[in-house]
């Protein structure tokens, strides 16, 4: 191990000078009142333009670090080497180990999309030196592309913009990102015009910008043009943008638009041209095709792009669990589409699945709720085969100096394991919310630090929707002992008992944090108060009181039972009418597995999750309807349906009605329903009673010749536009 808190600065080139610079600067950041006694050592800057922009190596003897790089890029990704293995201590600046080698990268593109715009929620809050050292971080991590967002139809202002104009900002820091030798990517989708106007339009955009290197017009969201025409509209623009940039990239994406059934074909039929205009191609979400088939496909001239959205949870690319689909609905109702999300191990395994197919990857991200995700996937990008706990490790040290890293990395692998199942059933939330505690008692000045209070936030949050679940769970389960006995008034004084101190004190803790973070890096976690750009934009502190449970629902039907003369009809089914006898089946895609339909959905379909939107606080739906699965074919099997005279009973979510004509039920292979949406007849007092507005509940009574020996195979179809289903009963008719 070699102290490094004393050193002498050895450069001989501007660009050299301009990597002691930060070299220094880094370092200052991080150590405080240094009183150590060890020797003074040199830290050597060498130039070698032999070597790729994106390598460097690292030389160390007992009194000397020399970082040799082409340029400022290498030397930066060299800093950041030495940054993230060197311990912070009161001894000083520990290099832990010895870390001399020749360093070069796993794929070629390495980068974020970093976008100056409100749905960010946290960047344009941001000033551009605010924005340059948050790039310069993250190529501590190997990172050597960001991309700005263009919007050419809106300008996305708002109050806390410090800039005229997005342009104004854009344009300032690519002009500052050649101190840093950076990649720079566009996403500018084509204006909506016809193309001559659009290719001007481009065109007149990127004569303003003295630096830029890609080009990325996506094929959708947004853009409804048919393939041809979006690649003719690629090409022109290609010409135009290369009269200002001749060596810019251009790279389109294959994302469909929605309804354009051919789409991914006749992208793939307009490539086999091999115009000469386009660079690449980029794949992400809403993409033409699985990358395998992509990449099968596409000629070998056109190397593959990776978009992979890193920032979402639900409704997106890649879900929590993206494999199986199971976040629990009391987790995503109350922490959304865009909260704090650090999910390492997932993203590892996305990195591997993908990897193979593609020279790199740009991430679709918002802001910086996703900040860890970004890092390893960086890490990944570089060092492909990398150790996890050494990542996590790495960016501990690197951004909380002083603190114990391991304990840092194991807080950040607890956060992605509190979500994990049922949180009423998962105690490494406790565990999690613990250590991030100890390391801030340990180290109080983290207090200030916003990537760890962003940690601390969502370790407070799980925590809160843990607690709330366990205790509203043991208050349903007395209140439905007196719903039974039709003591109404009784159930809704338990359903309504007022959570304890701790409780409180907790959310009170979770509402200050928040406050702190928009104060310290603009991050806004509300609509009304920090100017969050949506409810499902990140804005947690608007979600977090969202239902956990059915408490809410049952104090919403007993308002309803009141009005109501036989009540105690209505109590029972509303007690029983999810249950079912041993020879029945019940199944919601809030509260079951996949796993339980006894047979694997086919790849790719979506769950259109209802839980975090803003109606429901409301109590107006059951947390078993929480979850819609919203896909063009649904399967099952199952037995046990011993007796006669079933009726299959489906909670649908209606669309676009007229255009339904071929929707079809089989029951081992016997068409039980073939026809328009969605056919058999309406349960019109259930949806009413026990299901929620905007739901249908359509019931197919079975023919028992269909069922064989007790079992049967489920499937429904519809090939135009999906099913959007969210519970299935079997039940006696």
């Amino acid at each position: 191990m070699l102290n490094i808190s004393k050193y002498n600065l050895i450069y001989t080139t501007e660009e050299e000078k301009r990597a002691s610079d930060i070299f220094n600067e880094e370092i200052n950041r991080r150590v405080r009142h240094n009183k150590s006694a060890s020797p003074v050592i040199d830290i050597i800057f060498n130039t070698d333009k032999a070597t790729d922009r994106d390598s460097y190596s690292v030389s160390i003897n007992e009194n000397t670090i020399k970082i040799t790089a082409h340029g400022i890029r290498g030397f930066i990704y060299g800093i950041g080497m030495i940054l993230r293995k060197t311990e912070f201590t009161c001894e000083g600046a520990i290099l832990t180990e010895d870390i001399s080698g020749d360093y070069s990268p796993y794929m070629q593109i390495r980068g974020h999309q970093l976008g100056y715009r409100t749905t960010a929620n946290s960047y344009e809050a941001w000033t551009v030196d605010e924005y340059i050292q948050y790039i310069k971080e993250l190529m501590f991590f190997g990172c050597n592309t960001f991309e700005h967002t263009i919007h050419n139809d809106k300008p996305f202002m708002n109050r806390l913009m410090k800039y005229d104009s997005p342009l104004a900002f854009v344009k300032e820091c690519c002009e500052r990102a050649k101190e840093l030798d950076i990649d720079i990517s566009f996403w500018y989708p084509h204006p909506d015009k016809n193309t001559q106007d659009s290719t001007r339009e481009i065109k007149d955009f990127f004569s303003e910008i003295t630096n830029a290197h890609i080009y990325f017009p996506p094929g959708s969201d947004p853009g409804d043009y048919e393939a041809a025409d979006a690649i003719n509209r690629t090409i022109e623009a290609a010409k135009a943008i290369r009269e200002h940039h001749p060596d810019i990239k251009v790279f389109p994406s294959a994302q469909s638009p929605h309804g354009f059934g051919s789409w991914g074909d006749e992208f793939i039929n307009e490539m086999e041209k091999l115009p000469d205009e386009i660079d690449g191609i980029i794949t992400g979400p809403n993409c033409a095709m699985p990358l395998h088939e992509l990449r099968k496909r596409l000629p070998m001239k056109y190397p593959i792009r990776l978009y992979p959205d890193i920032t979402h949870n639900v409704r997106c690319e890649y879900p929590v669990h993206f494999d199986r689909d199971d976040w629990h609905y009391a987790l995503a109702s109350t922490l959304s589409r865009e909260a704090i999300n650090p999910r390492p191990a997932e993203y590892r395994t996305i990195h591997r699945l993908t990897r193979q197919y593609i020279s790199g990857s740009v991430s679709y991200s918002e802001g910086i709720s996703d900040d860890i995700n970004k890092f390893v996937w960086s890490d990944m990008d570089y060092f492909p085969d990398t150790d996890l706990y050494d990542t996590l490790c790495d960016y501990a040290r690197l951004f909380f100096p002083g603190a114990d890293s391991r304990k840092i990395a194991d807080g950040i692998l607890g956060l992605e394991k509190n979500w994990e199942g049922d949180p009423a059933e998962n105690p490494s939330i406790e565990n999690t919310h613990r250590i991030f505690e100890d390391v801030l008692k340990d180290n109080p000045d983290l207090s200030e630090n916003a990537r760890f209070l962003m940690c601390l936030f969502r370790a407070k949050c799980d925590l809160l929707v843990r607690m709330r679940r366990m205790t509203e769970l043991s208050l349903i389960r007395k209140a439905k002992k007196e719903l039974a006995k039709m003591n109404i008034c009784k159930a809704e004084e338990i359903l309504n008992t007022p959570f304890g101190s701790d409780y409180n004190r907790l959310h009170d803790e979770i509402f200050a944090i928040g406050h702190t973070l928009f104060e310290k890096v603009g991050l806004q976690l509300d609509v009304e108060n920090y100017c969050a750009n949506g409810w499902e934009r990140g804005a947690t502190l608007d979600t977090i009181d969202n239902p956990v449970t059915d408490r809410l629902y049952l104090l919403d039907r007993l308002r309803f039972a009141a009005s109501l003369t036989e009540k105690d009809a209505f109590i029972n089914d509303l007690l029983t009418y999810r249950n079912t006898k041993p020879d029945e089946y019940y199944y919601s895609f809030a509260e079951s597995s996949f796993t339980e339909l006894g047979i694997p959905q086919e790849p790719y379909f979506y769950m259109d999750f209802q839980g975090d939107r803003p109606n429901v606080n409301n109590g107006t739906i059951p947390v078993s309807m929480l979850k819609v699965f919203d896909h063009y074919t649904f399967k099952l099997k199952t037995g046990g349906l011993t007796a006669k005279g079933y009726n299959l009973i489906l909670n649908l979510k209606p669309r676009y009605r007229d255009e339904v004509t071929d929707f079809t039920i089989k029951i081992n292979g016997n068409i039980l329903y073939k026809g328009k949406q969605y056919g058999g007849f309406r349960d019109e007092k259930r949806e009413k009673e026990i299901s929620a507005p905007g739901f249908e509940m359509h019931v197919y009574p079975i023919p028992d010749e269909f069922i064989e020996n007790g079992c049967i195979e489920l499937e429904i179809h519809e090939p135009k536009i999906g099913i959007m289903l969210s519970e299935i009963f079997i039940k006696h008719s």
